[in-house]
């Protein structure tokens, strides 16, 4: 059995959004210590809709092919639903990670909300009522 899936070997070779976007709504970056992976997101947000999400990622190839996973799934997708997206939801798209590689799916899911949270506190006008 392969370690990785197809899937994740194609975000990794051919990563999607990687980037930046220089005039960006939103700005999170995330790290693991432990293994050295950090991820940088960026977002643009029009109409409460991300219209735009690029990354930066120094890390493995989980976790580059989590961060461009992550971006699909929530480019042109309603803020709302861009910040309840998962790393269980990232690893499934990407068709499994290995256990001991979950932790990229989990930066991919942190540095989301955090670009979101940046977002927020820029904009707290734009902030969902609890």
């Amino acid at each position: 059995m392969a370690l990785y899936s197809e899937k994740v070997m194609d975000h990794f070779r051919n990563p999607r959004t990687v980037g930046v976007i220089e005039d960006a709504d939103g700005v999170g970056e995330v790290g693991n210590a432990r293994c050295g992976d950090i991820m940088k997101m960026y977002l643009k947000i029009d109409d409460d809709v991300v219209s735009d999400v690029k990354f930066e990622t120094f890390g493995c190839g989980s976790a580059i092919a989590s961060s461009s996973m992550a971006t699909e799934l929530i480019k042109g997708r309603p803020v709302s639903e861009a910040m309840q997206l998962t790393n269980k939801a990232v690893a499934e798209a990407l068709d499994g990670l290995p256990d001991y590689k979950m932790h990229c799916s989990v930066l991919a899911e942190e540095a989301i909300r955090s670009a979101l949270e940046d977002y927020y506190a820029k904009n707290p006008e734009k902030r969902p009522k609890e």
